[in-house]
């Protein structure tokens, strides 16, 4: 381990000098592979502490995506069915590890946002999982460890330049945390906050049922909210992050974006989606944007004439308005989390529209019982969790 680490540069390639240090010790990690850059390491650290406290909080290995410092999927290591197996691009008759199969949720959460993105895994990466990373467009990864044949797989990416780091899982930092705005200092208590089952005891909504599934859902969005950029609002599914929401001044804006990402999430699961007539030259990420402008009100920029042509083998028929409310109709059993109070019932509105039964949020909003009773209009179960999760 080094005391320092220098980088090419900082957030923007004029924002030199560069580096990464600790004052008095050495760093807890170290770079096995590739030469990781400002916004690489910020990446890195802040998933490997949402990846670690997932799998502290729930027993199962977790993964993250990260770009920009905010999370675009985040999912445990629960088995894939066959069609997320195929909406993730992962071969029918293909091993996987618990580990691989949290990567390859985390990955499909938003592929499109996923597209160049810096990888975290709460366990030694297994080969399993870097084959699964070996075909996606990726910056980097961070694990506590790598198996020989996966760092191998791992190496051969970028032409042998992907980043990889190895941290010290035992690590724990200084409780007292700095850092610098145009030349001041500013210094707070670590967020240390421990998210789990009691967080989300106190149901205020008339529907007081949390099922074990619909508890472990909500840690994982509060989890990734504790590490997503403010305002952000968390949708998750089965173990996994699905839709989020991050860096919003509207809360609203934030359960609208994060819930159009999860009805996108649940649309490419149509069965038009799953039979559209790919070229097979075509590549995932030339894929992953066909189907997101197909499953948009823009469709025709893939279906007109001298278009599908570049992308598909025949033209397929348009998946219309209609059929995609239909479709998002049979969603149920989503679970959001949100940062912050919502202070307006119109967030309750939206969720629902998006197969949401079970919500936290901090509550402490003067609309409080506004917000309840919507709930209660839908069903909803709320907890109110006392606690914000702001994070910048």
């Amino acid at each position: 381990m080094a005391h320092e680490i220098q980088l090419k540069y900082g957030c923007n390639p004029n924002q030199k000098p560069s580096r990464i240090y600790m004052e008095g010790g050495e760093l807890p990690l170290e770079v096995v592979n590739g030469r990781p850059g400002y916004i690489n390491f910020l990446d890195a650290l802040n998933s490997w502490q949402l990846v670690s406290e997932l799998k502290k909080a729930t027993g199962l290995p977790a993964a993250a995506s990260f770009k920009h410092v905010s999370p675009a999927g985040a999912a445990l290591g629960l088995p894939l069915t066959d069609v997320l197996r195929q909406i993730y691009f992962v071969p029918a008759d293909m091993e996987l590890s618990a580990l691989a199969c949290a990567y390859a949720r985390a990955r499909g959460a938003d592929r499109m946002s996923s597209f160049g993105d810096f990888v975290a895994l709460s366990d030694v990466c297994d080969a399993a999982t870097a084959r699964l990373l070996r075909h996606e467009v990726s910056d980097g990864i961070i694990a506590p460890g790598y198996t020989q044949e996966a760092l191998a797989i791992l190496k051969e990416k970028r032409k042998g330049n992907y980043n990889v780091i190895r941290i010290d899982p035992a690590y724990v930092p200084a409780e007292t945390e700095r850092k610098m705005c145009f030349g001041i200092t500013f210094e707070q208590g670590r967020q240390a906050l421990e998210i789990n089952e009691e967080m989300i005891s106190n149901v205020v909504t008339a529907n007081k049922t949390l099922t074990a599934e619909q508890k472990r859902d909500l840690l994982v969005s509060l989890i990734t909210l504790k590490y997503t950029q403010s305002n952000s609002v968390c949708y998750v599914k089965d173990g996994q992050a699905i839709g989020v929401g991050a860096g919003q001044q509207s809360r609203i804006h934030c359960t609208r974006l994060a819930g159009g990402k999860a009805d996108n999430w649940h649309l490419r699961q149509h069965e038009k989606v799953l039979g559209l007539p790919f070229r097979e030259d075509l590549g995932r990420p030339d894929r992953d944007n066909a189907i997101d402008v197909y499953i948009s009100e823009d469709w025709q920029d893939v279906l007109d004439d001298g278009r599908w042509q570049r992308l598909f083998t025949r033209r397929p028929d348009p998946l219309t308005r209609e059929e995609k409310r239909a479709y998002l109709d049979t969603v149920t059993g989503v679970a959001l989390g949100s940062d912050a109070f919502f202070p307006f019932g119109d967030n309750i509105e939206r969720a629902h529209r998006s197969g949401v039964t079970c919500i936290a949020q901090p509550g402490g909003s003067i609309r409080d019982d506004l917000v309840i009773e919507k709930c209660d209009e839908y069903g909803i179960a709320m907890a109110f969790t006392g606690i914000r999760l702001f994070h910048h």
